[in-house]
Protein backbone atom coordinates (compact mmCIF):
# COMPACT_ATOMS: atom_id res chain seq x y z
CA UNK A 1 0.00 0.00 0.00
CA UNK A 2 1.33 3.16 -1.17
CA UNK A 3 2.17 6.34 1.29
CA UNK A 4 -0.20 8.21 -0.28
CA UNK A 5 -3.33 5.80 -0.11
CA UNK A 6 -2.39 5.25 3.86
CA UNK A 7 -2.46 9.05 4.35
CA UNK A 8 -5.60 8.96 2.47
CA UNK A 9 -7.26 6.21 4.67
CA UNK A 10 -6.06 8.00 7.99
CA UNK A 11 -7.60 11.64 6.98
CA UNK A 12 -11.04 9.83 5.85
CA UNK A 13 -10.91 7.81 8.97
CA UNK A 14 -10.69 11.05 11.04
CA UNK A 15 -13.16 12.68 9.17
CA UNK A 16 -15.83 9.75 9.82
CA UNK A 17 -14.39 10.24 13.60
CA UNK A 18 -15.14 13.96 13.29
CA UNK A 19 -18.41 13.31 12.01
CA UNK A 20 -19.46 11.07 14.88
CA UNK A 21 -18.35 13.50 17.78
CA UNK A 22 -20.16 16.03 16.12
CA UNK A 23 -23.28 13.93 16.04
CA UNK A 24 -22.73 13.19 19.52
CA UNK A 25 -22.43 16.73 20.65
CA UNK A 26 -24.39 18.77 18.55
CA UNK A 27 -22.84 22.62 18.88
CA UNK A 28 -19.06 21.58 19.51
CA UNK A 29 -16.32 24.04 18.57
CA UNK A 30 -13.47 22.20 16.64
CA UNK A 31 -10.77 23.45 18.78
CA UNK A 32 -13.20 20.95 21.72
CA UNK A 33 -13.46 18.23 19.08
CA UNK A 34 -9.74 18.54 18.05
CA UNK A 35 -9.03 17.81 22.07
CA UNK A 36 -11.48 14.55 21.83
CA UNK A 37 -9.91 13.34 18.83
CA UNK A 38 -6.27 13.53 20.14
CA UNK A 39 -5.07 16.34 17.11
CA UNK A 40 -4.43 19.72 16.20
CA UNK A 41 -6.86 22.07 14.94
CA UNK A 42 -5.20 22.75 11.93
CA UNK A 43 -5.00 18.83 11.07
CA UNK A 44 -8.73 18.80 11.84
CA UNK A 45 -10.08 22.34 9.25
CA UNK A 46 -7.26 20.83 6.93
CA UNK A 47 -10.04 17.63 6.31
CA UNK A 48 -12.48 19.93 4.98
CA UNK A 49 -10.55 21.41 2.29
CA UNK A 50 -12.51 22.41 -0.68
CA UNK A 51 -14.72 25.14 -1.94
CA UNK A 52 -15.83 26.19 2.04
CA UNK A 53 -11.86 25.87 3.29
CA UNK A 54 -8.87 26.75 1.63
CA UNK A 55 -5.19 26.70 2.40
CA UNK A 56 -3.38 29.90 2.58
CA UNK A 57 0.58 30.92 2.43
CA UNK A 58 2.92 33.76 1.51
CA UNK A 59 4.48 36.86 2.67
CA UNK A 60 2.39 37.20 6.24
CA UNK A 61 3.34 40.84 6.80
CA UNK A 62 1.51 41.56 2.99
CA UNK A 63 -1.32 38.99 4.31
CA UNK A 64 -1.74 41.69 7.41
CA UNK A 65 -1.73 44.67 5.12
CA UNK A 66 -4.33 43.87 3.59
CA UNK A 67 -6.54 43.25 6.28
CA UNK A 68 -7.19 46.87 6.84
CA UNK A 69 -9.49 46.31 3.13
CA UNK A 70 -12.35 44.31 4.95
CA UNK A 71 -13.49 46.73 7.07
CA UNK A 72 -15.44 45.88 9.90
CA UNK A 73 -14.44 42.53 11.35
CA UNK A 74 -14.63 40.71 14.48
CA UNK A 75 -10.19 39.60 15.58
CA UNK A 76 -10.73 36.52 17.67
CA UNK A 77 -7.36 35.77 19.72
CA UNK A 78 -7.22 32.93 22.57
CA UNK A 79 -4.96 30.82 24.50
CA UNK A 80 -6.28 27.54 26.66
CA UNK A 81 -8.05 29.74 28.97
CA UNK A 82 -8.67 33.27 27.70
CA UNK A 83 -10.31 34.40 24.35
CA UNK A 84 -10.92 38.44 23.16
CA UNK A 85 -12.60 39.25 20.78
CA UNK A 86 -13.04 43.18 19.12
CA UNK A 87 -15.57 44.38 16.37
CA UNK A 88 -14.23 47.28 14.62
CA UNK A 89 -11.31 47.63 11.91
CA UNK A 90 -7.60 46.98 11.08
CA UNK A 91 -6.86 50.39 10.77
CA UNK A 92 -2.80 51.19 11.58
CA UNK A 93 -0.89 48.33 10.83
CA UNK A 94 3.00 48.37 11.06
CA UNK A 95 5.70 45.76 10.45
CA UNK A 96 9.28 45.54 11.18
CA UNK A 97 11.93 43.50 11.75
CA UNK A 98 13.50 40.25 9.98
CA UNK A 99 12.87 36.80 9.76
CA UNK A 100 12.72 35.22 13.71
CA UNK A 101 12.31 38.53 14.61
CA UNK A 102 9.58 39.83 12.16
CA UNK A 103 6.78 41.88 14.36
CA UNK A 104 3.74 43.82 13.73
CA UNK A 105 1.86 46.54 15.76
CA UNK A 106 -2.05 46.66 14.74
CA UNK A 107 -3.66 49.98 16.49
CA UNK A 108 -6.78 51.18 16.77
CA UNK A 109 -10.32 49.58 17.48
CA UNK A 110 -8.73 46.20 16.73
CA UNK A 111 -5.37 46.01 18.74
CA UNK A 112 -2.82 43.43 18.38
CA UNK A 113 0.95 42.33 18.77
CA UNK A 114 2.16 40.23 15.65
CA UNK A 115 5.20 37.51 16.09
CA UNK A 116 5.30 36.22 12.85
CA UNK A 117 7.60 33.97 13.99
CA UNK A 118 4.69 31.60 15.01
CA UNK A 119 2.65 32.09 11.51
CA UNK A 120 2.89 28.82 9.61
CA UNK A 121 -0.28 28.38 7.62
CA UNK A 122 -4.01 29.88 7.48
CA UNK A 123 -7.17 29.11 6.15
CA UNK A 124 -9.96 30.42 4.63
CA UNK A 125 -13.24 29.28 5.77
CA UNK A 126 -16.93 29.47 5.53
CA UNK A 127 -19.46 27.13 7.90
CA UNK A 128 -22.98 27.04 9.09
CA UNK A 129 -23.83 27.72 12.08
CA UNK A 130 -27.35 28.12 13.71
CA UNK A 131 -28.58 29.09 10.17
CA UNK A 132 -25.73 31.56 9.59
CA UNK A 133 -22.65 31.22 6.90
CA UNK A 134 -19.55 32.14 8.83
CA UNK A 135 -16.92 33.56 6.48
CA UNK A 136 -13.41 34.12 8.41
CA UNK A 137 -9.51 33.54 7.99
CA UNK A 138 -7.73 31.49 10.94
CA UNK A 139 -4.09 31.68 11.03
CA UNK A 140 -2.26 28.58 13.18
CA UNK A 141 1.14 28.08 14.16
CA UNK A 142 3.30 24.79 13.71
CA UNK A 143 1.81 22.85 16.20
CA UNK A 144 -1.59 23.25 14.88
CA UNK A 145 -3.17 25.82 17.38
CA UNK A 146 -4.89 29.07 16.20
CA UNK A 147 -3.42 32.15 16.47
CA UNK A 148 -5.73 34.66 15.48
CA UNK A 149 -9.56 34.13 14.01
CA UNK A 150 -10.69 36.71 11.77
CA UNK A 151 -14.98 36.77 11.10
CA UNK A 152 -16.41 38.82 8.88
CA UNK A 153 -19.58 41.06 9.75
CA UNK A 154 -22.28 42.08 7.60
CA UNK A 155 -20.81 45.36 6.70
CA UNK A 156 -17.58 43.89 6.05
CA UNK A 157 -15.84 43.86 2.61
CA UNK A 158 -16.48 40.09 0.94
CA UNK A 159 -14.65 41.51 -2.01
CA UNK A 160 -11.62 42.53 -0.52
CA UNK A 161 -11.78 39.26 1.25
CA UNK A 162 -12.21 37.01 -2.33
CA UNK A 163 -9.22 38.87 -3.30
CA UNK A 164 -6.93 38.01 -0.60
CA UNK A 165 -8.07 34.53 -0.80
CA UNK A 166 -6.95 34.40 -4.26
CA UNK A 167 -3.62 36.08 -3.51
CA UNK A 168 -2.67 33.93 -1.12
CA UNK A 169 -4.27 30.62 -2.18
CA UNK A 170 -1.49 27.84 -1.48
CA UNK A 171 -1.08 25.49 -4.34
CA UNK A 172 -1.00 22.15 -1.93
CA UNK A 173 -4.72 21.99 -1.12
CA UNK A 174 -4.53 18.48 -0.24
CA UNK A 175 -6.16 17.49 3.27
CA UNK A 176 -3.05 16.54 4.92
CA UNK A 177 -1.52 19.31 7.73
CA UNK A 178 2.17 18.49 8.87
CA UNK A 179 2.57 19.77 12.29
CA UNK A 180 5.34 19.80 14.59
CA UNK A 181 5.61 20.80 18.10
CA UNK A 182 6.96 24.08 19.36
CA UNK A 183 9.84 23.97 21.78
CA UNK A 184 9.71 25.58 24.78
CA UNK A 185 12.07 28.40 26.31
CA UNK A 186 15.01 27.45 28.35
CA UNK A 187 15.38 29.43 31.57
CA UNK A 188 18.53 29.58 33.92
CA UNK A 189 18.70 27.03 36.52
CA UNK A 190 19.97 29.74 39.15
CA UNK A 191 19.68 33.29 39.16
CA UNK A 192 21.24 36.77 41.21
CA UNK A 193 18.17 37.22 42.72
CA UNK A 194 19.96 40.25 44.13
CA UNK A 195 20.85 42.12 40.74
CA UNK A 196 17.93 40.68 39.08
CA UNK A 197 15.53 42.99 41.69
CA UNK A 198 17.96 45.92 41.37
CA UNK A 199 17.70 45.91 37.72
CA UNK A 200 14.10 45.90 38.13
CA UNK A 201 14.16 48.29 40.58
CA UNK A 202 16.18 50.33 37.91
CA UNK A 203 12.98 50.44 35.25
CA UNK A 204 11.89 53.32 33.16
CA UNK A 205 9.26 52.12 31.12
CA UNK A 206 7.28 49.08 31.45
CA UNK A 207 8.31 47.31 28.35
CA UNK A 208 11.65 47.25 29.39
CA UNK A 209 10.69 44.35 31.84
CA UNK A 210 10.59 41.59 28.84
CA UNK A 211 14.50 43.00 28.17
CA UNK A 212 14.93 42.50 32.19
CA UNK A 213 13.48 38.84 31.93
CA UNK A 214 15.41 37.80 28.79
CA UNK A 215 18.67 39.26 30.68
CA UNK A 216 18.57 37.14 33.85
CA UNK A 217 16.91 34.33 31.85
CA UNK A 218 14.03 33.89 34.05
CA UNK A 219 10.46 32.55 33.44
CA UNK A 220 7.78 35.59 34.18
CA UNK A 221 5.96 33.85 36.85
CA UNK A 222 9.24 33.07 38.80
CA UNK A 223 10.30 36.43 38.26
CA UNK A 224 7.03 37.35 40.53
CA UNK A 225 7.90 34.64 43.25
CA UNK A 226 11.38 36.24 43.74
CA UNK A 227 10.24 39.87 43.93
CA UNK A 228 7.38 38.92 46.27
CA UNK A 229 7.21 41.43 48.86
CA UNK A 230 9.11 44.47 47.43
CA UNK A 231 7.72 44.14 43.68
CA UNK A 232 4.40 42.06 44.30
CA UNK A 233 1.84 40.68 46.23
CA UNK A 234 0.28 37.30 45.59
CA UNK A 235 -3.67 38.07 45.59
CA UNK A 236 -6.72 35.56 45.98
CA UNK A 237 -8.27 33.57 42.86
CA UNK A 238 -10.87 35.17 42.36
CA UNK A 239 -9.60 38.83 41.87
CA UNK A 240 -10.29 39.46 38.50
CA UNK A 241 -14.13 38.77 39.29
CA UNK A 242 -13.68 41.92 42.12
CA UNK A 243 -11.70 43.58 39.51
CA UNK A 244 -13.85 43.87 36.46
CA UNK A 245 -16.88 44.33 38.53
CA UNK A 246 -15.53 47.44 40.23
CA UNK A 247 -14.12 48.44 36.86
CA UNK A 248 -17.62 48.20 35.13
CA UNK A 249 -19.36 49.93 38.84
CA UNK A 250 -16.53 52.85 38.90
CA UNK A 251 -16.05 53.41 35.40
CA UNK A 252 -12.52 52.77 35.18
CA UNK A 253 -11.20 52.03 31.71
CA UNK A 254 -8.86 49.53 31.65
CA UNK A 255 -5.98 47.43 29.82
CA UNK A 256 -6.79 43.68 29.34
CA UNK A 257 -3.75 41.68 27.36
CA UNK A 258 -4.07 38.19 26.18
CA UNK A 259 -3.01 36.15 23.39
CA UNK A 260 -0.52 33.19 22.67
CA UNK A 261 2.73 32.69 20.97
CA UNK A 262 1.23 34.24 17.49
CA UNK A 263 -0.27 37.01 18.75
CA UNK A 264 -1.64 39.87 21.64
CA UNK A 265 -4.86 41.15 21.45
CA UNK A 266 -5.14 44.25 23.70
CA UNK A 267 -8.66 45.58 25.05
CA UNK A 268 -8.13 49.42 26.01
CA UNK A 269 -11.62 51.24 27.26
CA UNK A 270 -14.33 50.34 30.18
CA UNK A 271 -15.52 47.28 30.41
CA UNK A 272 -19.28 47.10 31.20
CA UNK A 273 -21.44 43.94 31.14
CA UNK A 274 -19.72 41.41 33.54
CA UNK A 275 -21.17 37.35 33.80
CA UNK A 276 -19.71 34.79 35.84
CA UNK A 277 -21.73 31.74 34.10
CA UNK A 278 -20.86 27.66 34.35
CA UNK A 279 -20.76 25.12 31.71
CA UNK A 280 -19.87 21.50 30.98
CA UNK A 281 -21.42 18.92 32.14
CA UNK A 282 -20.64 18.83 35.82
CA UNK A 283 -20.92 22.85 36.02
CA UNK A 284 -16.93 22.52 36.19
CA UNK A 285 -16.13 25.43 33.53
CA UNK A 286 -16.23 28.70 35.30
CA UNK A 287 -16.27 31.20 32.92
CA UNK A 288 -15.90 35.11 33.66
CA UNK A 289 -17.29 37.24 30.62
CA UNK A 290 -17.19 40.69 29.61
CA UNK A 291 -20.61 41.05 27.25
CA UNK A 292 -20.08 44.66 25.67
CA UNK A 293 -21.51 45.44 21.87
CA UNK A 294 -17.93 45.81 20.29
CA UNK A 295 -15.85 43.96 22.99
CA UNK A 296 -15.99 40.23 24.50
CA UNK A 297 -13.59 38.24 27.03
CA UNK A 298 -14.10 34.96 28.50
CA UNK A 299 -12.04 34.06 30.87
CA UNK A 300 -11.73 30.27 32.37
CA UNK A 301 -12.02 31.24 35.92
CA UNK A 302 -11.39 28.01 37.03
CA UNK A 303 -8.00 27.61 35.26
CA UNK A 304 -6.32 30.24 37.66
CA UNK A 305 -4.03 29.01 39.65
CA UNK A 306 -2.19 31.37 41.24
CA UNK A 307 -2.97 35.60 40.43
CA UNK A 308 -0.51 38.47 41.55
CA UNK A 309 -0.05 42.26 41.38
CA UNK A 310 2.96 43.70 39.70
CA UNK A 311 4.48 46.47 40.33
CA UNK A 312 6.97 47.94 38.12
CA UNK A 313 8.58 51.55 38.26
CA UNK A 314 8.67 53.69 35.07
CA UNK A 315 9.21 57.82 34.00
CA UNK A 316 5.68 58.16 34.96
CA UNK A 317 5.98 56.95 38.52
CA UNK A 318 4.70 53.34 39.66
CA UNK A 319 2.47 51.50 37.15
CA UNK A 320 0.52 48.99 38.52
CA UNK A 321 -0.78 45.41 37.16
CA UNK A 322 -3.08 42.28 37.95
CA UNK A 323 -1.62 38.69 36.29
CA UNK A 324 -3.14 35.25 36.54
CA UNK A 325 -1.45 31.87 35.46
CA UNK A 326 -2.49 28.86 34.83
CA UNK A 327 -0.87 25.11 36.38
CA UNK A 328 1.78 25.29 34.34
CA UNK A 329 3.01 28.56 35.69
CA UNK A 330 1.61 30.09 32.21
CA UNK A 331 0.66 34.00 31.98
CA UNK A 332 -3.27 33.34 31.06
CA UNK A 333 -3.72 37.41 30.92
CA UNK A 334 -3.22 40.25 32.38
CA UNK A 335 -4.32 44.16 33.28
CA UNK A 336 -3.59 47.30 33.47
CA UNK A 337 -5.15 50.76 34.51
CA UNK A 338 -5.59 52.72 30.79
CA UNK A 339 -2.81 55.08 30.69
CA UNK A 340 -1.26 57.03 27.57
CA UNK A 341 2.57 57.46 27.86
CA UNK A 342 4.18 60.27 29.77
CA UNK A 343 0.65 60.06 32.55
CA UNK A 344 0.88 58.63 35.80
CA UNK A 345 -1.63 55.73 36.54
CA UNK A 346 -5.08 56.63 37.71
CA UNK A 347 -5.13 56.97 41.05
CA UNK A 348 -8.62 54.85 40.89
CA UNK A 349 -6.84 52.08 39.04
CA UNK A 350 -4.14 51.80 41.89
CA UNK A 351 -7.22 51.97 44.63
CA UNK A 352 -9.13 49.16 43.04
CA UNK A 353 -5.88 46.72 43.08
CA UNK A 354 -5.08 47.57 46.55
CA UNK A 355 -8.49 46.28 47.71
CA UNK A 356 -7.84 43.11 46.05
CA UNK A 357 -7.66 40.63 49.07
CA UNK A 358 -4.06 38.87 49.16
CA UNK A 359 -4.23 35.03 48.88
CA UNK A 360 -4.03 33.05 52.29
CA UNK A 361 -1.42 30.72 52.11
Amino acid sequence: MSKSTITELIENDLSKRWEDVKNNNPGIRIREAAKRLNVSEAVLLATTLGENCIRLEGNWKKFLKRLPELGRVMSLTRNESCILEHKGTFEEVKTFGKNDHAMATVIGAIETRVFFKNWHVAFAVKQQKNGRELTSLQVFDKSGDAVTKIYLQDASNFDAYNSIVGEFKARDQSPSQPVSEIPGKEYASKIDEKAFLEGWGKLKDTHDFFGLLNEHSVHRHHALTIAEGKFTRKIALSSTIQLLNEASKLKIPIMIFAGNKGNLQIHQGPVRTIRLLERGHLGNEKWLNVLDPDFNLHLRQDHIKSAWEVRKPTEDGIVTSVEVFDENQELIAWFFGLRKPGNKELDAWKELVDRLPTHKY
